[in-house]
């Protein structure tokens, strides 16, 4: 008996069915450092178009988490695809090094400056350890498959970007944007410095909120400016109350703020057991709430009157020998409270600001420590952290306590140290958002640059309207220092500040920022150093990444400002977003980017937050030991990252399962290519109209996948390729073809012509998944480069395939007709599915089918021809008219006009192909198979024209 297994067209390939990612993923790496791949992209993308993606750099402090690898994934997808599109999109990533979560480690290690260190070792230690975390940080960054020059990083600590970010600084300051002031800032006693903004993170907090009696001291005054009945003014003390949850602020108490246009009322309360009659003042609009919150119901309105008519009348402070006026704001509402606030200058921004207005004394008793000063009374030394339940008792004391309460509310916290924050008013220098006009060139500049999410744009914008000015300054030690000269008595800037600072800039260059302290001021000032001093404080580190734009983008060949791109998370509108464009636009007027891409926080299955206390923690690392970079990264692509991305090991499970799905496709295809070369493609002419139809799709798709590309869309990408593989490709074109491809005379034009289509995908499909499924797609084209030929170097050089069209144009068997075809087989298939249930076929190729049609279905099957069963994959499809059709056959629900039977097969099976045809066993010699098999085997090879 003939053995005619020799004559099928068996697939075979080396990429291997299981992706055993954990190993291979490895020597891939290994591999692109040893090719040095990102120098072979650079050199093939040379004076092509550039694309510039800014890299957010990340802190130099511990093991990367989830968010990172979704924010690096999300850029090297966005860069390779760049470089598809045949860019030079470069990939320079960075480490912001300078800062307290340094500075604090090295502390741990070594004690705080002048315990074991002096402040020189201590910076060089603070060195030693940023460069530990970049080398730790680097290397997982790597192994999620991202592409870059990670020979040569930036890092905010190098020397050349230290002196940079100086000039950076200088530049600014000639424009007129920098000050000293003495301001309430955010301040963390655990850090014992200054906070901005973006320094800022909110967490519950439990407060005392306490009312507080302050005594109206001229009760004439008041009643001659209010509408009153001056025959009943009541009787009992007569004060002005107020409600704070910050009972430790009231030393620094210099006024009561009330609002200018509201009404408020002198309210009598009647004697009660544990308290005498009194008269107090809150705003009408409270008065019941108030009422109810001191449990009193015997009350009534002895008078009413606007805060403005009141203004400048004196109060007794409630437990110091001091008076304070009654003063009028904007900043004063219903909200919360009784509507009078306590006002100190010293300790909140809208205090601050009112008390500019009325020229308010800024006392701060308060010191770095968070402790009071020795010469405050009553609370010398106490810590602000702890000091409210003395303050409540001193009010207690003096009989001036309305209520207290303990509440639970969200407050301020640094989000370094995770300590409360408080305001305290100290000598800072300030980035002004208003002297030179930068908050209205921010707000101008802002909807000139693209935001992806749109609605980044009035995230940022409203960030802007309403930020205060940015405090730059910082009291620490690990940070590029503000290289200003001030003078002893005016502590006005040097008038040669910004020539000084080139000069400072220059030494830093070569000795880094110690330059600046083991310099004598002689060195740069001359004569005057005995007129000024060096101001020690350091920058904010959003100052150092802020500047990147110019100490990176401006600096190094092959980049530009502005980019063409910036992305990070979405809390970045208030972080390297903000600083980066108001320290751009404060140099030059320029934005640093022309578009700015937000991406979302990952959250449990649960929408948690990762937390380690909660278990719920998903390691990057972890997945990459276990299943691979590659399934990491096909969840990144997968999740639309405009939103929380939802991430839990079940999530990460199913994505593992459409990556097989990919890779099994790829591997079908390419193992059917076994003995191919490119330059045995057929012209698309002359091809089988079905393998015309899945190289007109697969073009439809890629220009689809590029468009989402371009649009950064990555989970529609996902989903093209996924459906594609498993519904068009998977379900149908590669289910049909089977029998072709395995049956087909070799080197034959029906089995040429279904090698050709399946290139032309395949060489496409690879490039489609190389951004997301970097080290499989190069595991891939390495395994082309060695099975066909005219492949290029590495799958990161190419360029989007170019070997696509759209096929079908003006065919008869257009798309519409295909998508009719797979619709019907969808059918047919539900039959013959029943039919197995029932045991009465043991598959497709066991059934016959009879398509009862009308006229319109008719023509359409009729340009088929006798290719219908290959398409239904039955072993005989006949078409009969629909006025043919016998009782019993019901019509297809999906199809108008159309009525199935299908039945078991009475046929002999052929051993070479299965089909069961009549005409097996009547050919001399070959009496197992059936006719086309002979007309394969020893024949020219069968003729196919449509399927």
């Amino acid at each position: 008996m003939t053995d005619y297994k020799a004559t099928l067209n068996l697939p075979d390939t080396a990429f291997p069915m299981r992706g055993d990612l954990p190993k291979r993923e490895p020597e891939r790496l290994s591999h692109w450092q040893q090719q040095d791949i990102y120098g072979q992209i650079r050199a093939a993308r040379a004076g092509r178009p550039l694309f510039v993606l800014h890299d957010g750099p990340p802190y130099a402090n511990g093991d990367i988490h989830i968010g990172h690898a979704v924010n690096k994934v999300l850029k090297d997808m966005i860069v390779k695809s760049k470089t598809l599109s045949g860019f030079d999109a470069p990939y320079v990533p960075g480490w912001d090094c300078h800062g307290l979560p340094i500075e604090l480690n090295v502390e741990k290690a070594h004690g705080k400056v002048g315990t074991k260190l002096d402040a020189a070792a201590f910076r060089q230690a603070c060195r030693d350890y940023a460069d530990e975390q970049v080398a730790r940080q680097k290397g997982d960054f790597k192994r999620l498959g991202v592409l870059g020059d990670w020979e040569n990083p930036y890092l905010t600590k190098d020397f050349l970007f230290e002196a940079n970010q100086l000039r950076a600084l200088s530049k600014i300051i000639a424009n007129g944007h920098v000050y000293l002031g003495l301001k309430p800032v955010y301040w963390s006693v655990g850090a014992q410095s200054a906070l901005a903004e973006a320094e800022v993170e909110y967490a519950d907090k439990r407060s005392n909120a306490i009312d507080v009696r302050f005594a109206v001291i001229d009760e004439d005054a008041l009643f001659g400016r209010w509408h009153a009945d001056h025959l009943q003014r009541g009787e009992g003390n007569l004060s002005v109350v107020i409600w704070t949850t910050t009972p430790w602020t009231l030393p620094a108490n210099e006024a009561v703020s009330l609002h200018p246009e509201l009404e408020y009322a002198m309210v009598q309360i009647a004697a009660r057991e544990d308290a005498p009659a009194e008269r107090i003042i809150v705003a009408m609009g409270l008065l019941e709430q108030t009422m109810g919150r001191y449990a009193v119901t015997d009350y009534r309105v002895l008078a009413t009157g606007t805060g403005f008519a009141i203004e400048g009348l004196m109060l007794k402070h409630p437990f110091l020998d001091k008076q304070v006026p009654i003063i009028v704001g904007e900043h004063v509402t219903l909200e919360a409270g009784t509507g009078a606030v306590h006002t100190a200058p010293a300790h909140g921004v809208d205090d601050f600001q009112v008390g500019l207005k009325y020229d308010l004394p800024v006392n701060c008793p308060v010191d770095g420590h968070g402790k009071f000063f020795a010469d405050t009374p009553l609370f010398a030394g106490e810590s602000v952290l702890t000091v409210d339940a003395k303050v409540l008792d001193v009010l207690r004391a003096q009989g001036v306590l309305m209520h207290h309460t303990a509440i639970t509310h969200s407050y301020p916290h640094c989000w370094r140290t995770k300590t409360p924050l408080i305001f305290r008013a100290t000598p800072q220098w300030f980035v002004s958002m208003d002297h030179a006009g930068l908050r209205q060139q921010a707000l101008d500049t802002i909807p000139k640059v693209n935001w992806v999410p749109d609605w980044g744009q009035g995230r940022i914008n409203a960030m802007i309207e309403g930020r205060p000015d940015w405090c730059i300054s910082r009291q620490r030690h690990w940070g590029v220092p503000i290289a200003i000269f001030v003078h002893s008595q005016t502590h006005e800037m040097h008038p040669r500040t910004v020539e000084i600072m080139e000069m400072v800039a220059k030494r830093v260059e070569t000795d880094g920022i110690d330059a600046w302290y083991q310099t004598a001021a002689e060195a740069f000032i001359g004569d005057d150093a005995e007129h000024y001093e060096k101001v020690t404080d350091i920058l904010d580190v959003w100052f150092d990444s802020g500047v990147t734009h110019s100490c990176v983008l401006e600096t190094r060949e092959g980049l530009r400002r502005p980019a063409d791109l910036y992305l990070e998370g979405s809390d970045q509108h208030r972080g390297w977003f903000q600083s980066s464009l108001l320290t751009s636009l404060a140099m030059d007027g320029q934005a640093p980017y022309k578009s700015v891409l937000t991406h979302g926080f990952t959250v449990d299955a649960n929408g948690h937050k990762m937390s380690k206390s909660k278990g719920n923690v998903v390691a990057p690392q972890e997945i990459c030991d276990k299943l691979g970079a590659d399934i990491l990264r096909l969840w990144i692509a997968s999740s639309d990252y405009r939103y929380e991305m939802t991430v839990s090991n079940e999530i990460i499970a199913r994505i593992a399962d459409g990556y097989r799905r990919i890779r099994n496709t790829a591997r079908f295809l390419l193992s059917n290519l076994k003995g191919f070369t490119p330059d045995q493609a057929l012209p698309v002419s002359e091809m089988v109209v079905l393998d015309r139809w899945v190289i007109h799709r697969a073009d439809a798709i890629q220009q689809q996948i590029i468009t989402a590309y371009d649009g950064y869309q990555f989970h529609q990408i996902v989903q093209l390729v996924q459906n594609f593989c498993s519904g068009e490709l998977g379900a149908f074109y590669l289910d049909i073809i089977k029998d072709r491809q395995y049956t087909a005379k070799q080197g034959g034009h029906a089995h040429r012509s279904v090698q050709t289509a399946m290139y032309h995908v395949l060489q496409a499909m690879v490039r489609w998944i190389a951004p997301m499924l970097s080290f499989t797609a190069d595991e891939l084209w390495q395994t082309m480069q060695q099975e066909l030929s005219g492949m290029d170097a590495s799958v990161f050089t190419a360029e989007w395939y170019t070997g696509l069209s759209p096929a079908l144009d003006g065919h008869l068997l257009d798309e519409a007709f295909w998508q009719q075809m797979m619709t019907l087989r969808d059918a047919v298939n539900k039959q013959i599915e029943g039919l197995r249930n029932d045991g009465k076929v043991k598959g497709s190729l066991t059934a016959e089918v009879t398509i009862y049609a009308d006229d319109a279905w008719r023509s359409q099957l009729a340009k088929l021809d006798n290719e219908l069963r290959f398409v239904l994959i039955t072993s005989e499809a006949l078409v009969l008219p629909l006025s043919e059709k016998p009782e019993g056959v019901t019509f297809v629900a999906e199809l108008s006009g159309v009525a199935i039977a299908v039945m078991p097969t009475e046929h002999a099976k052929c051993e070479r192909c299965w089909h069961h045809r009549a005409d097996v066993g009547s050919h001399a010699g070959h009496e197992a198979i059936c006719g086309r098999c002979v007309e394969n085997v020893v024949g020219e090879g069968e003729a196919r024209q449509y399927a």
